[in-house]
């Protein structure tokens, strides 16, 4: 496919009900929250959700479509505990999956190779791999016979990325400092849909190494500018402490927030959140 835009309004019918779905970004750093907004219009339910949690996990808990939450953590940064999590934690509904960082990573990158799983020592003795039954340990077969943990691949329907550039083959290029996990999950995914701040004919390889998702591991591409906001986007802008402190406090009112912020296509976000800048 030489040219794989789609439209914000064409995105919400490649999702279907029970799929296991990916989300990049990092806490409240450069998540997808365009396709986040997209899969929420879907209307899509039973999900299992891997991530490196922020929003994007608490939204899709509060609207009830996360079933299961895999994570490495779910956190706001500036904001300790995702308060759509937590309350989903609390009243039990969602099956919820505690791991090590570096096991969800050694997780993606086993699905991204195709292996049934990666050798790793993330997590031993801990609760995580303990308390887990679907971890299983593995011994060397070498001289050292050490027990090691047999992490196994997370596999994904769906991956949701954003980026600062792509290009329409769907080459993607990432300005900020840290490409968090991102290459992982586009590798993990049968599909990969993938925002960026625009779309252009041709990627510079200006800075170096910042064409860093190759377009073999992308699907679709959605331009979708302010598309990781009220996240940072670095260099392009910071997270949005008034907005995200806003949503934060919307854990008592959601329905109030969702048809303003959430349940609504992508300009429209843009229009609500440009007035919420200029009253606050």
């Amino acid at each position: 496919m030489s040219n794989k835009r789609l439209r914000d309004e064409e995105v919400p019918g490649l999702f279907r009900d029970g799929m296991t779905i990916g989300i990049g970004g990092w806490g409240s750093r450069r998540k997808p929250m365009a396709l986040v907004r997209a899969l929420i219009r879907s209307g899509v339910r039973g999900l299992t959700i891997v991530s490196f949690g922020g929003a994007d996990v608490g939204m899709l808990c509060a609207t009830g479509q996360a079933a299961r939450v895999m994570h490495g953590f779910v956190s706001l940064d500036t904001i300790a505990i995702e308060p759509h999590f937590a309350a989903a934690r609390v009243a039990g509904t969602i099956r919820n999956t505690d791991l090590d960082e570096a096991m969800l990573v050694s997780g993606l990158r086993a699905a991204a190779h195709r292996l049934p799983f990666e050798v790793t020592r993330a997590g031993l003795g801990s609760d995580a791999v303990l308390r887990n039954p679907d971890i299983k340990m593995i011994r060397s077969p070498y001289a050292d016979g050490e027990e090691l943990v047999a992490m196994p691949a997370i596999e994904l329907d769906v991956a949701l990325i954003h980026v600062d550039r792509a290009d329409e083959r769907g080459n993607g290029q990432v300005l900020g400092d840290d490409l968090f996990f991102d290459d992982y999950f586009a590798a993990a995914a049968d599909v990969t849909i993938m925002s960026a701040e625009s779309v252009v004919p041709s990627l510079s390889a200006e800075p170096l190494q910042s064409l860093v998702i190759p377009r073999l591991n992308v699907s679709h591409i959605v331009e979708a500018e302010q598309g990781a906001a009220p996240t940072a986007c670095l260099p392009s802008y910071p997270r949005d402490e008034a907005f995200q402190k806003m949503y934060a406090a919307s854990v008592g009112d959601w329905e109030a927030f969702a048809s303003r912020y959430a349940n609504v296509s992508h300009e429209e976000f843009r229009r609500a959140y440009a007035a919420f800048g200029e009253a606050s």
